[in-house]
């Protein structure tokens, strides 16, 4: 199957809006189902008790199923640093939501691409959100009553932010809202399927020669070598076996070094290590059927995530995405799915070690 890659591309910001079906990166997100949207309760990090961040969406729809004619994977993440905890998961949370061709808040005709098509197509004529982040929003400022918050941090956050001043004139506006992430569209392309089976050749080979060699040490043969520097070379590519899987991941994903995304859904995992694969994957919470892996996320989204301090920021080896099989209905507008956090971590003599299983 061939795996469908993501870049984050700059863009006009309207064409990240609901009305275009994007897929994007950063920003608050743009709402499939317009009415049912999730809000705090459904969005609390594990650890801190505050509701995670928009961090991206996939527009990923079933091309064989009219209730999926539209679809899309929602990723939030908590921005706090401490909650980053080795390959666990409850500071992240994954949403999905579709609907039929023919429904309540989208023509059934393609989107004009065009600034002012259809700009009546918006989530705050049907719900209340966060003028911070986006998500529902039951509250609203009690002096102007004009802008909503999701929480209580949130509505501090905006005071301290600009509303104080904008307050009387029942304004909402933010200076440098740093809660977001910058926001970028999602670009996709195919991956290259000659390129990829030339490395896995390659690959194989040199693992075919690790064996032999592994082989001929068991066996007291390995002096035999009457050239030194082949030995050595032998050596040193016995020593890199320590983690191959480390090693696939990176002769992959040095071919395209700023891919964000990995969409191969029904396809496997591109794991970072070898330690801590994902398990037994909890099933559909709205129809009980089994998951199947859909996308990952990779290490190289963090690049464009404009951290001013590279030691304290959030961090994550792979986040992989699993959803329904059968992508049922959502209940609610919106359905949760499982993300699987696999890290990976530097030990003091510089080399790539794993982290325990959860």
């Amino acid at each position: 199957m061939t795996v469908d890659l993501g870049f984050a591309e700059k863009c006009e910001s309207w064409r990240l809006e609901s009305r275009f079906f994007p897929s994007k990166v950063g920003g608050k997100p743009a709402w499939l189902n317009l009415k049912n949207i999730p809000g705090e309760k459904d969005l609390l990090c594990e650890y801190c008790k505050e509701p995670c961040i928009f961090l991206c969406q996939i527009y990923a729809p079933y091309e064989d199923g009219e209730a999926a004619f539209h679809r899309t994977i929602y990723v939030f993440v908590c921005r706090k640093p401490e909650c980053y905890k080795l390959n666990e998961n409850g500071n992240i949370k994954v949403f999905r939501s579709q609907l039929p061709r023919t429904n309540e808040f989208y023509p059934s005709e393609p989107p004009v691409e065009e600034n002012d098509w259809r700009s009546d197509i918006n989530v705050d004529q049907w719900t209340k959100t966060c003028h911070v982040c986006g998500i529902f929003a039951p509250n609203h400022c009690s002096k102007c009553k004009f802008v909503n918050y999701c929480c209580r941090a949130h509505q501090i956050y905006d005071w301290k932010h600009g509303h104080k001043e904008s307050c009387a004139t029942g304004q909402g506006t933010i200076k440098n809202n740093d809660i977001l992430f910058p926001e970028y569209e999602i670009v996709i392309e195919a991956e290259e399927t000659k390129e990829e089976n030339d490395a896995n050749d390659s690959d194989l080979e040199e693992k075919e020669e690790i064996k032999k060699y592994e082989k001929m040490i068991e066996k007291g043969e390995a002096g035999t070598f009457q050239n030194e520097d082949v030995q050595k070379e032998l050596l040193s590519m016995a020593n890199q076996k320590e983690d191959e899987v480390f090693c696939e991941f990176r002769l992959t994903s040095d071919k395209y070094p700023d891919q964000i995304l990995r969409y191969n859904r029904g396809g496997k995992v591109l794991y970072i290590s070898a330690e801590n694969k994902v398990g037994e994957i909890p099933t559909c919470s709205d129809c009980n059927g089994e998951r199947q892996f859909e996308f990952q996320i990779m290490p190289q989204l963090l690049n464009f995530l404009n951290f001013e301090n590279a030691l304290k920021c959030i961090d994550w080896g792979i986040l992989a995405i699993f959803t329904c099989t059968k992508s049922c209905d959502p209940k609610n507008g919106y359905s949760m799915e499982y993300v699987w956090k696999q890290d990976i971590v530097e030990n003091n003599s510089g080399n790539i070690s794993q982290g325990n299983n959860i």
